[in-house]
């Protein structure tokens, strides 16, 4: 993958937060531009033409906002010919509990995405093609994990696919940094200590085995210290 093309998508779907403010956008610059996930997801083609996208625990919408952003690169004929094709007539939805960060997604995103306040160990998940739940599960508890996922399964129609990351508690040194990281950015943000609630790789896909997914693994920590996985689970 060309890294200048890369960076600058990152850059055009960075600039929607800027109306937001600068700490919107700063966020989205170093994210967008910094985690191998976003063009990850483009380039396995994970997302496909006129699916449905429920983003659990979304942030300020980066995700919808890096999808939004490369098709309409795409359609002006701004692309990298090795990359395929983005997904089109997305409908993109996001439920994040910070409202802060919903304020921040609806002003970049605005009619584009639907997303909402809410808590998604408590809200209704309605149907999806596709769920989305990146770098969230391991800040509720083993048996909210479980249900959230319980959840998710029923939400999804057949042959739908939620795209799962999680560190790998068995990783090591690149976990242990990812959790450092992790408890670092919430300590920051809510000025308190926080437990996370991890597990071995091998835990997460017979979980997600046990709830009748189908799951493959793809690495997703490409240029980064961590010990992060992307867990493509199929309900088959």
């Amino acid at each position: 993958m060309n890294l200048e093309y890369s960076a600058a998508l990152a850059a055009h779907a960075a600039a929607r937060y800027e109306p937001a403010g600068r700490m919107a956008y700063k966020w989205a610059q170093g994210k967008l531009g910094g985690d191998p996930l976003f063009m990850g997801v483009l380039r396995h083609g994970l997302i496909r033409d006129g699916e449905s996208v429920l983003d659990l625990g979304c942030g300020q919408g980066l995700l919808a906002a890096w999808l939004l952003d490369a098709c309409a690169q795409h359609a002006q004929g701004n692309w990298y010919e090795e990359l395929p094709a983005p997904p089109r007539d997305l409908q993109l939805r996001g439920i994040e509990l910070f409202s802060a960060d919903v304020a921040r997604a609806n002003i970049a995103l605005g009619a584009s995405a639907d997303i909402r306040c809410g808590d998604i160990c408590k809200e209704d998940f309605g149907s999806a093609d596709v769920a989305v739940i990146m770098d969230v599960l391991h800040y509720v508890e083993h048996a909210a994990q479980e249900d959230v996922l319980r959840r998710v399964f029923a939400a999804l129609r057949p042959g739908g696919r939620l795209l799962l990351r999680v560190g790998n508690a068995d990783a090591g040194w690149g976990f242990r940094w990812s959790n450092w990281v992790d408890k670092a950015v919430v300590l920051a943000r809510n000025r308190t200590l926080c437990k996370l609630w991890c597990r071995p790789m091998t835990e997460w896909i017979g979980l997600l085995e046990s709830l009748g997914f189908s799951v493959k693994q793809l690495p997703m920590s490409e240029g980064t210290k961590f010990a992060n996985v992307l867990l493509v689970a199929e309900r088959t």
